[in-house]
């Protein structure tokens, strides 16, 4: 893709001034199953394809033995610094799951925010998460802490994830009553083999209100790249999760429906899976992450699939 392309595919993320490739890089293999000279190559040849949209969290990635948490931000800092590129990049990360930062108290929520600051070797945060909702914490509270770090410059937009449409709504509506920092992005887990997980409720509130949806788990946790057939096995971090979808009639559906439109179109599989998830109301950008330099043109592809209608409707069908 030429850089004149690039930025023509980029997408304004709902009402912030950010403007984002429609793909995410998902930053949560990252110092797990990618080690930092794969993670920077990786980061390089997405940046490279016009890419500027990196998504991590301070947890990632603490359940590694030995690793503490804040092991992906620390290597994205560690690229930024290094290539120099820290205006061109937006980068997300998230507050709630690290082992020392527990929570969304509005001191940890603070506390947490420089801790990630430190590790991505940046003085602000482009996009920051609640990463999961915590219900017995007023919203008050919350959007209170969250908008000190906006006014206090570490923090650009901030966006939630993992919530109910009830606590969303309640957040929106006290920011916009107060006149705080307001949530511009909502992360769901959504893809075609898990869509009520997203549609219904969350997606009509985030239709209603502006919001910008950046889905994980975009390709199911590895079964919508098209290369867990039932009867297969596959070595991967995430094949457990993955074999399930393979064995269901559902799951089967989605595959055959994936096959025949990405011949159709001389495409990958995974780069089908993501356009029909670009297309839907309300989505900006997926996130996806690539483990090795091999898994990334499929990813990037989705910047320049267009699906008909008639195609999306097949594969709305096959996942229904």
């Amino acid at each position: 893709m030429s850089a004149s392309s690039a930025s023509a595919s980029l997408r304004k993320l709902g009402a912030s001034d950010l403007e984002v490739f429609p793909l995410a890089l998902g930053g949560n293999v990252f110092g797990w199953t990618a080690d930092e000279a794969t993670s920077f190559a990786v980061l390089d040849a997405y940046t490279a394809a016009g890419g500027n949209f990196v998504d991590t969290a301070d947890s990632y990635t603490a359940w590694i033995e030995g690793n503490k948490g804040g092991e992906s931000e620390t290597i994205i800092g560690r690229w930024v610094k290094a290539r120099g590129n820290r205006d061109d990049v937006v980068i997300a990360t998230k507050v709630s799951q690290h082992p020392e930062y527990q929570g969304l108290s509005a001191a940890n929520i603070k506390a947490a925010a420089d801790a990630s600051l430190r590790r991505l070797g940046t003085d602000h945060i482009d996009l920051y998460y609640t990463h999961f909702d915590q219900p017995e914490i007023p919203v008050e509270e919350i959007i209170g802490a969250l908008d000190e770090l906006v006014r206090a410059g570490k923090v650009r937009h901030i966006a939630a994830s993992n919530i109910t449409p009830e606590r969303l709504q309640e957040s929106l509506d006290f920011s916009d009553r107060e006149g705080l920092a307001r949530y511009v992005a909502l992360q769901p887990h959504y893809n075609l083999v898990s869509r009520d997980t997203y549609e219904g409720p969350l997606q009509d509130l985030a239709s209603r209100t502006g919001l910008a949806a950046v889905p994980y788990f975009a390709l199911a946790a590895g079964f919508l790249t098209g290369k867990y057939r039932p009867g297969t096995t596959v070595d991967s971090a995430r094949a457990g999760r993955a074999a399930q979808y393979a064995e269901s009639e559902r799951g089967q559906k989605v595959l055959a429906a994936l096959d025949e439109i990405a011949a159709a179109h001389e495409a990958p599989i995974p780069t089908v899976a993501l356009a029909w998830l670009a297309a839907q109301p309300t989505i900006t950008a997926p996130i996806a992450s690539a483990r090795t330099l091999e898994q990334l043109p499929p990813l990037l592809g989705v910047a320049d699939l267009n699906l008909t209608d008639e195609e999306l409707t097949k594969l709305t069908a096959a996942s229904a």
